[in-house]
């Protein structure tokens, strides 16, 4: 029995909507489709990196805060390092359902002109050290606008490529994606040390480093990436088309009544909820663990390395699983990323800045494997079930894993608070990864496994 979504193609609904789309057929791909599917993935992913830089722009803003004058507790920092990882998974629990409803176009453009909110807010707040906390906080859940927008453009990526470049396509616009991430975090120190529109876009604030001063602009974080979202968007609503596939959310919410979406959103929590939970809070680690060292490190000149690694191996790691499949690939990361949070755990209570360098290439191992598994997942998922089905889990794994920089910022900041050290939650990561591995095992790599894939 089929369902509306595998019926025959729907009639278009105006200009936005493809009337036929069939991806798996050859002649049709090479004729007409191949060129649409790559040309919507460039465009949709150089919105998804605006969406990225949004949402992890108060990870590189909370970190200077203190030092421009507001008056904040490392619990109060970690909570804002937190709360766009709250916002942002709960909002794309909204976006798993929005392609089928309203289709890529019209859901790209929104999503992508949502994000001028976050980023004229923070404009303003961070020039005014007296700047109440709790609109700091609303600001911090604004930006989590940019983290939903992934659950709507992931799904829509996987209707457009056939199955057998799914891995690759995927890799591809999440893994350059999630660059995002590492251009805020390396391009804010640069960015803020000048004035970027002279006096006209506010004064400079005064940075305080021990007994050193400087002026920064703290207000260009944001301000910069304001003419991409808007150009961006512009680009969205003119090149895009959408496929006409088509559901009500009842229709969508079947997903959730087959075992395997609960397997698969577990193996992303473990992949991309830890690239997305360390990105967050990787410059405030390193910014307590070694911070009070003399010689200490500006915590965002190696934060940004990260979540370049990760994303750079998500990219590569995608044609790795469609050449050998997702389940080994993802069995891999999961062994990787155990060793790695059992290892950062030697180094997280220095007495000189000697081990630092043990911690940090420790802490890159985690984002390697996290950015391995993040391809390989999403390469599993579009072989597990079918197209519809597979939008959908994709979209709702990537919703729930996206609570990661908030799990990830209020466990380290009770870590902090109980132990004054990582390291409880490091140890309680271990255990969890180690369950995956099991998991993904059992069902997915293992020779006779119920879904080889």
């Amino acid at each position: 029995m089929t369902t509306k979504l595998e019926a025959a193609p729907a009639p278009a609904r105006g200009g936005a909507w493809l009337k036929d789309w069939r991806p798996e057929d050859e002649h049709f791909w090479q004729s007409e489709g191949k060129a649409l599917a790559w040309r919507t993935l460039a465009i949709t992913t150089a919105n998804l990196i605006m969406a990225f830089i949004v949402w992890f722009v108060v990870s590189a803003l909370v970190v200077r805060l203190p030092n421009i004058g507001f008056k904040l507790t490392t619990t109060e920092l970690f909570w804002l390092a937190a709360m766009p990882g709250l916002a942002g998974g709960s909002l794309r629990i909204i976006h798993t359902f929005l392609v089928p409803l309203y289709g890529t176009r019209k859901v790209i453009v929104f999503s992508t002109l949502s994000l001028i909110v976050p980023a004229v807010g923070w404009f303003f707040a961070v020039q005014d050290p007296t700047t109440p906390y709790w609109v700091l906080m609303v600001l911090a859940l604004l930006a989590g606008l940019g983290g939903g927008n992934f659950s709507s453009f992931m799904p829509s990526t996987s209707l457009f490529f056939p199955k057998r470049l799914q891995g690759t396509a995927l890799g591809i616009q999440a893994g350059v994606g999630n660059f995002g991430v590492s251009v805020v975090q390396f391009l804010t120190p640069w960015i803020v040390s000048f004035a970027l529109f002279g006096t006209l876009f506010g004064s400079p604030q005064t940075l305080t480093r021990g007994t050193a001063t400087s002026s920064i602009w703290l207000q260009n974080a944001t301000l910069i990436y304001i003419p991409f979202i808007l150009v961006f968007c512009a680009m969205a609503g003119v090149m895009l088309r959408s496929v006409p596939v088509r559901a009500n959310v009842r229709e969508q919410m079947d997903i959730f009544s087959d075992k395997h979406t609960w397997f698969m959103t577990s193996l992303y929590i473990m992949t991309f909820g830890s690239f997305s939970g360390f990105s967050a809070t990787f410059p405030l680690l390193i910014r307590q663990v070694y911070g009070g060292l003399p010689g200490a490190p500006d915590p965002l000149t190696y934060a940004f390395l990260g979540p370049l690694v990760g994303s750079i191996v998500r990219i590569m790691a995608g044609p790795i699983s469609d050449r050998f499949g997702g389940a080994i690939v993802t069995h891999i990361s999961g062994i990787g990323l155990l060793a790695c949070a059992i290892g950062v755990t030697f180094f997280t209570a220095p007495t000189s800045m000697a081990s630092f360098d043990y911690f940090l290439w420790l802490m890159l191992g985690l984002f390697f494997f996290a950015g391995v598994g993040n391809a390989s997942t999403f390469k599993q998922m579009p072989m597990i079930f079918p197209p519809r089905q597979a939008g959908g889990v994709i979209g709702w794994t990537g919703a729930m894993a996206a609570y990661g920089p908030f799990l990830w910022g209020v466990l380290f900041g009770w870590s902090f608070a109980a132990t004054k050290s990582p390291n409880a939650f490091f140890y309680a990561l271990a255990v969890f990864y180690a369950l995956n591995i099991a998991l993904n095992w059992w069902f997915y790599a293992r020779k006779g496994a119920p879904k080889p894939c």
